[in-house]
């Protein structure tokens, strides 16, 4: 076998990898500038049809405490809703974005923050994490199609130790 294709045969699969691992990285930046625009339109507040147009048409919605929301027009409602609710406000901040191999398929997550106000009027602040799931078609633009979040766990109370009497002293 003659040196020059030995050579091509050795180094074919490490360039193939170094591509692999080029377009892996790039899918990464474009999902994370994604979800960073897409947490400035939500932050914003101001254009419904841009918050939703991040969301698939096919898309789940998991809040805590209450029922999937499915599908565009449901989730316009949702949206619609809690733009509208008194002090209401969200923000988040992805930490990781992750993107499968074929490129069509990645997830985000990080963390999050909202304000609203609870049943008895009182403004409330909660922190959490999320986890989108997102997918691209065709290389067009990346779109999330499962989005849940939860509240981070409440500190946990003190720990009561129990009180050491000391022994007697012995005479």
């Amino acid at each position: 076998m003659n040196r020059p294709l030995l050579l091509c045969l050795l180094l074919a699969p490490a360039l193939a990898s170094a591509q692999s691992t080029a377009k892996a990285d790039s899918g990464r930046a474009a999902l994370l500038q994604a979800d960073m625009e897409w947490a400035r339109a939500a932050a914003s507040g101001k254009d419904i049809d841009k918050i939703l147009s991040y969301w698939s048409d096919d898309a789940v919605v998991y809040p805590p405490g209450v029922a999937a929301v499915s599908g565009k027009a449901a989730i316009r409602a949702y949206v619609t809703t809690s733009l509208k609710a008194p002090f209401f406000s969200i923000s988040w901040k992805p930490a990781q974005a992750v993107v499968a191999a074929s490129g069509d398929l990645g997830y985000t997550m990080g963390s999050n923050e909202m304000t609203f106000a609870d049943a008895k009027g009182k403004v409330t602040r909660s922190q959490g994490r999320y986890l989108t799931v997102w997918r691209r078609n065709g290389g067009g633009p990346w779109k999330c199609v499962v989005d849940l979040w939860n509240d981070s766990p409440f500190p946990a109370p003190p720990i009561q130790r129990p009180t050491v009497k000391p022994a007697p002293k012995k005479k």
